[in-house]
């Protein structure tokens, strides 16, 4: 079964296929998903890596803290998102 794994701290200048590749080398990578600002499109800095559960485990303890870009990463395994209320404008 596929893990999510949350990714923070990505330097602005990392691409998906960067971020990837970095992951790969600890499995297969189903999906990398950078997150972007709904207002203004520009990416935000983190985004989320799907990999099988055991490939995640070991990817998540390599890469945690670890220098790319300029910037330690923040990687460990995603939460589920609390539901919000909508919005109000």
């Amino acid at each position: 079964m596929a893990k999510s794994i949350y990714v923070g701290n990505i330097s602005f200048s990392s691409t998906e296929d960067e971020i990837r590749n970095l992951f790969a080398q600890y499995g297969e990578v189903v999906s990398v998903k950078f997150i972007n600002d709904r207002e203004t499109g520009r990416f935000r800095g983190f985004g989320f890596v799907e990999m099988d559960e055991d490939a995640a485990r070991e990817a998540v303890q390599a890469l945690n803290g670890k220098e790319v870009g300029g910037r330690a990463l923040k990687v460990n395994e995603a939460q589920e998102r609390e539901s919000r209320p909508p919005r109000r404008y």
